[in-house]
């Protein structure tokens, strides 16, 4: 087992949402080119997407007679977004899911879901079969999964799972204070027969930060700010598409109502118990070959 010593944050050391969205934001940067896959994007392209976009807005405002006050309200808003840093977050939360739907439903393999704001690059890897890194005592139940990676055929695939998740007070690590580096990151990498068994714990549902802005819209608009525990995974294979996911428990009363719509039915778990309380599971991935 790889432990890394390390107590657990207590009550006083919880993330705050600038803190968090500082490190979203400062992550985003650091992994991504944003501009790069769409400099040559013709300027129609833009022209049609910016100008629907400000046209919705427009309707809105007619249909619904917004005032000057809730304009500026409006505006004060969005300025404190990029001041608290949570654009990361407020995009993930509210559009990813569309954006994913989009770019994913010609798959003929697994269901895929949302990367959201806490993904990290270059966790260790630890083999086929291994356990996450974790702190000693880490709380939390066991988790044993095993599954494989095929094509969409049923063909095993020597292929890579990367995983992370949030601790049992639903915490990330590298995104809030008093957790080691790598706590509940890392990859898989599977042989030719495409299997793999982690060994981990099962996370726990979590609120997205709501100190800032985005606390701000959840409270005036009466949402709640939950989010239903679930594994992030990226999967990959030489030659198929990635894929980026997260995988549910059943049970959790937020899995109808999860603040960032990225429940799926195809992506909820069937945890058994083991003789020792230990839970498994059973799920593997089929992956779609690369489009030209």
């Amino acid at each position: 087992m790889t432990t890394v010593e390390n107590p657990t944050p207590s009550a006083t050391e919880v993330t705050s949402a600038a803190a968090s969205g500082a490190s979203a934001t400062d992550r985003f940067h650091a992994d991504k080119s944003p501009y790069d896959a769409v400099k040559d994007t013709p300027a129609e392209r833009v022209d049609l997407l910016a100008g629907e976009v400000l046209s919705a807005l427009h309707d809105t405002i007619r249909r619904h007679r917004v005032t000057y006050d809730e304009y500026n309200a409006l505006k004060a808003w969005l300025i404190a977004v990029g001041q608290d840093g949570e654009w990361p977050l407020f995009l993930d939360v509210w559009l990813e899911h569309a954006v994913e739907d989009v770019a994913t439903d010609h798959r003929a393999g697994n269901k895929g879901s949302i990367e959201g704001p806490y993904y990290v690059p270059g966790s260790p890897d630890l083999g086929a079969k291994g356990t996450i890194p974790m702190r000693d005592g880490e709380q939390g139940t066991p988790l044993v999964w095993r599954g494989r990676i095929t094509d969409t055929d049923g063909g095993p695939l020597q292929g890579r799972v990367e995983l992370w998740h949030a601790d049992n007070d639903g915490f990330y690590s590298q995104f809030a204070p008093g957790i080691p580096e790598w706590n509940l990151r890392g990859s898989f990498s599977t042989g030719a027969d495409g299997t793999f068994e982690i060994t981990t714990i099962r996370p726990a549902p979590y609120q997205i930060p709501t100190d800032g802005s985005c606390g701000k819209l959840i409270a005036a608009a009466g949402w709640h700010a939950w989010r239903p525990a679930h594994l992030h995974v990226k999967v990959s294979a030489p030659g198929h598409e990635l894929l980026t996911a997260q995988l549910y428990f059943p049970g959790d009363e937020h899995n109808d109502d999860d603040i960032a719509s990225a429940v799926k039915p195809e992506l909820i778990l069937e945890p058994q118990i083991e003789p020792d309380g230990t839970q498994s599971v059973a799920y593997d991935f089929a992956l779609d070959p690369e489009r030209i």
